[in-house]
């Protein structure tokens, strides 16, 4: 039997978190909405105060937590932007938090952690690496480990970010999703369809080193090497042992679309030109999608704008149109 999060669960979550996070703005871009002939609007997650989602799904753990729990340290692995929000979280609860992290964590989502008084550890270099110091805490420090997607208190919070949608365009008929982990997605997801039924919900992600693209096409977890991408926030593995966001994204994605990093590139760019964002490769790719034409909405259209967290300096290098703003 699949477990699910779902509409009850993330109802309670956005009761819990209200005080803690923003309800952010959903926005009509004129741009997009033109060259498709539907209403596109983005959901600008990268107004939250830590630059992304992420901070929604950390919050809602970090509350559900015994202040034992929590006095006894909270550790996690991270691409980055879960790292930062369960500092920020732990920081407003007066919890010491230590985050593991992979050398492919660009620099300044490692400083950002850094700022909030988070223990930092470099470890190996892919999420899976950084978790097995995660474990080690676990298991010799007796630290509280804080899921980045493979949980039921992160998801639901994470699907917040849904029901904000369905409160505020009711009318939605497809919502694009940055897909990695899938707690973003699976709790997305649930929220959509649980308020609309006829909506559908498609994860995206980058062509190489997507864990859960490849997880769901395999028909299981497996594992998928993780590379340098500018999409850096949807690397790193779903768990071989996952339980809830592999069986929920397969339940309710209708589909999941594959981008190059060109592709990606692009979307930022338009972001920045177009839209006057700054959003990192993960937030940029529902707007890449439509760009590249690789879907074709036939009603209203939702993008998720997951994060702003990206590298100042690879920014400028996209937005200019340089060599450098696309990973090898």
């Amino acid at each position: 039997m699949v477990m699910m999060v779902a509409v009850p669960d993330v109802e309670a979550a956005r009761r819990r978190i209200a005080p803690y996070v923003l309800r952010t703005p959903l926005r009509l871009s004129q741009a997009l909405s033109q060259r498709l002939n539907v209403p596109v609007h983005l959901k600008l997650e990268n107004h939250q105060q830590t630059g992304s989602f992420k901070l929604r799904g950390a919050t809602n753990a970090l509350l559900g937590l015994t202040e034992e729990a929590r006095a006894r340290g909270l550790v996690t692995a991270s691409t980055g932007n879960h790292g930062r929000a369960v500092a920020h979280a732990a920081k407003s609860m007066g919890a010491r938090a230590t985050v593991c992290l992979s050398a492919l964590v660009p620099a300044n989502k490692v400083e950002a952690i850094r700022s909030l008084g988070a223990d930092v550890r470099i470890v190996g270099y892919s999420q899976d690496d950084a978790m097995q110091e995660v474990e080690r805490l676990n298991r010799e420090e007796g630290m509280c480990f804080v899921p980045p997607f493979d949980d039921a208190a992160v998801i639901a919070g994470q699907g917040t970010v849904g029901l904000e949608v369905a409160d505020d365009l009711p009318e939605t008929r497809l919502v694009l999703i940055p897909l990695s982990g899938g707690g973003l997605a699976s709790g997305v997801a649930a929220a959509i369809k649980g308020r609309l039924a006829s909506a559908k919900v498609v994860g995206v992600s980058m062509e190489q080193g997507a864990a859960m693209a490849a997880s769901l096409a395999a028909g299981r977890p497996i594992d998928v090497q993780e590379v340098e991408t500018l999409a850096d926030s949807l690397g790193g593995g779903i768990g071989l042992d996952n339980r809830l966001t592999f069986p929920m994204c397969r339940s309710l994605l209708d589909d999941v679309i594959l981008l190059s990093e060109e592709e990606i590139a692009a979307g930022i760019r338009h972001a920045a030109l177009i839209e006057g964002l700054t959003v990192e490769g993960a937030g940029a790719v529902g707007m890449a999608a439509l760009l590249a034409g690789k879907i074709k909405p036939d009603g209203p259209t939702v993008v998720i704008v997951s994060g702003g967290n990206i590298d100042p300096a690879t920014h400028r290098a996209i937005v200019s149109g340089g060599d450098r703003g696309v990973a090898p």
